[in-house]
């Protein structure tokens, strides 16, 4: 028998979900358990692609311009489970609140969509082609993957990120940063001997702090940041003279940076302050970091961990139609609020870079996600659901005007 397409039964998706630990790159038997929800519901067509990204289309009756709703299958660590009220892939629902890893950031806006989208078949304009990827949480390399390879063009995206039911247009992007110094080691009872990396290190910083005093701003998305995170020293002994210090920057980057901008800019603020002729022995480069990803398919990329920002316009025609369609709460007549995540999602790579319009919409509260208090409230969850098949209707109009 059929699944049939409600509430109730998205949310019960949504604990099988939270049940199936997916760190990045283990994502295999959630994609699984998608694609055989998508079945059950309909789907005219499920697959996946070659890093496992569960896709599903509900064919549309007409012409319009197919709509992408886009959720992400991996999670964060939840890191020790006795630190939880309640146990982080149990998926239990107490109190009002579906609890879990995943529970808001994003399984349960995931199972929402899915169920929302076969809500419509027969009833949409166009297609609408439901797409949760993998590797959200390190960079985006599934969306970026699907809009590259996939051959589906769609007209509109809506990012199942909470937005705790506003309307979100756009957010600053994240790159990590690294400036390494470079050495020679050596025993520390003859440093003559050495070329300690560490004595570059306050210069470096002060190069970082200097610049990360004049960054740009946004009157809607506000100042890029970047601040010094971590700093990493080899060999990890305290009676040996390092070769190898690392600095790392977080930084929070404006709609149209990129790794050769930003890698410019630092290497300007570096040369402010590091002595014109570096001392004998001594090195120092600024790269962006970069991770080697193995998707659960096989598939082996190493790749830069930016993910962009972007912006939509508060007045473009899709995101006064999503606005209106969503409302308000307690009011549905007056349009949703529109603002910007203070977060990074993968709209920074279908509208940031793809150029694809963009909105978000989904229940949840941001300051529970990454937390052992992650949970989704029920009752906003499901005037949430109540709102998403019109809210796909109103963006696929809009996009075909």
């Amino acid at each position: 028998m059929a699944n049939t397409p409600s509430f109730d039964n998205a949310i019960r998706f949504a604990q099988d979900l939270i049940r199936i630990p997916s760190l990045p790159g283990a994502e295999d038997a959630v994609s699984d358990r998608v694609q055989a929800e998508m079945r059950e519901l309909g789907y005219d067509e499920v697959f996946s692609d070659e890093l496992g990204n569960a896709i599903g289309i509900i064919r549309g009756a007409g012409a319009a311009p197919s709509v992408l709703l886009n959720c992400h299958m991996d999670i964060v660590a939840a890191g020790d489970p006795a630190e939880w009220e309640f146990p982080p892939f149990e998926g239990r629902v107490e109190g009002g609140f579906l609890h879990g890893r995943g529970a808001m950031d994003i399984k349960g806006p995931l199972a929402i969509q899915t169920h929302a989208a076969a809500e419509l078949k027969g009833r949409a304009g166009g297609d609408v082609i439901v797409a949760h990827t993998v590797f959200e949480e390190r960079g985006g390399w599934g969306m970026r993957h699907f809009l590259e390879n996939s051959g589906l063009e769609p007209g509109v995206v809506i990012i199942g990120e909470s937005t705790h039911g506003d309307v979100t247009i756009g957010h600053r992007g994240r790159a990590e940063l690294e400036v390494a110094i470079s050495g020679l080691a050596g025993h520390a009872s003859a440093p003559d001997r050495a070329r300690n990396a560490l004595h570059l290190l306050p210069a470096v910083i002060r190069a970082l702090e200097d610049l990360g005093a004049r960054q740009e701003s946004d009157p809607i998305l506000g100042p890029a940041t970047l601040v010094p995170s971590m700093v990493d020293v080899l060999p990890e002994s305290r009676n040996v003279i390092p070769d190898s210090v690392v600095v790392t920057g977080d930084w929070r980057i404006l709609p149209g940076d990129t790794d050769e901008s930003l890698l410019s800019r630092v290497r300007e603020a570096l040369k402010a302050h590091l002595p014109d002729s570096l001392p004998d022995g001594l090195s120092v480069e600024a790269r962006m970091a970069r991770e080697t990803q193995r998707a659960f398919t096989g598939v082996e990329v190493e790749k830069s961990l930016l993910t962009p920002g972007f912006l939509m316009d508060p007045d473009h025609p899709v995101v006064r139609a999503a606005a209106g369609a969503v409302g308000q709460r307690d009011d549905a007549a007056a349009p949703a609020t529109v603002r910007p995540w203070t977060f990074a999602t993968d709209g920074g790579w279908s509208c940031g870079v793809f150029g694809i319009p963009t909105v978000g919409f989904a229940p949840g509260e941001e300051r529970h996600a990454h937390t052992n208090t992650e949970r989704l409230e029920l009752s906003e969850a499901e005037w949430a659901y109540d709102r998403y098949p019109g809210l796909i209707l109103a963006v696929q109009e809009a996009a075909g005007r």
